[in-house]
């Protein structure tokens, strides 16, 4: 259990009073509807066209078509039916010519998903997430899980799920890679939570 003591409080104020948050963090689309893709992989470059490193958020990146609706800077979830296996990646790049559905995603996510590499290309779903979603509760766990394994690098993370425990508690779970040396370990973070002011009532941390 990792308490929500006035130390969290303090490095994660928005998750205990979004009230506070501005107005561009706590904006949500909800009309926002999951679509079907493709995603191809990539190495990735020093440059990119939306002046974010490819290295950001962990390698959980990915490039996205000149015309897409999706922006510089937009966290996607990427689904992939083969495995079950969810992923939030940051949009860093564009790529002249490519349809709205497809993403260039980094050789890490793809690995993460479950795809084989030599596969090329795997058809995915796609959803736009909120600011909410990704600062709130993708991140913010990361870093949680991170303080709470400081001599391993979390080097990947993905979305496990969601689950209304009651109409005020939310639980949503998070997958993460963590590397020391030689070890690989992969931890579950949970967060528990009012949906209705999303105030945290408790973080978990566990080994699987």
């Amino acid at each position: 259990m990792y308490p929500t003591n006035s130390y969290f409080q303090h490095m994660y104020p928005y998750a205990f009073y979004p009230s506070d948050m501005p107005q561009h963090v706590a904006a949500y689309n909800s009309r926002q509807q999951q679509i079907s893709g493709t995603a191809t992989w990539t190495e990735g470059g020093q440059l990119t066209k939306c002046g974010i490193p490819w290295s950001d958020n962990l390698y959980m990146t990915t490039a996205v078509g000149e015309d897409s609706p999706y922006q510089c800077g937009q966290t996607l979830q990427i689904s992939y039916p083969v495995t079950g296996r969810s992923i939030l990646v940051e949009i860093v790049d564009q790529v002249p010519g490519y349809p709205n559905n497809r993403l260039n995603v980094h050789r890490r996510v793809f690995e993460i998903l479950g795809a084989n590499p030599q596969q090329g290309m795997i058809d995915i779903l796609i959803l736009p997430v909120g600011q909410i979603g990704q600062q709130q509760w993708g991140r913010y766990l990361r870093e949680i899980t991170q303080a709470t394994y400081p001599n391993y690098n979390v080097t990947g993370y993905s979305y496990v799920g969601k689950t209304a425990e009651s109409a005020s508690r939310t639980k949503e779970t998070y997958e993460f890679i963590l590397k020391s040396g030689q070890e690989t370990i992969t931890v579950h973070t949970s967060v528990v939570y009012n949906p209705n002011n999303n105030r945290i009532n408790s973080v978990n941390v566990n080994e699987v």
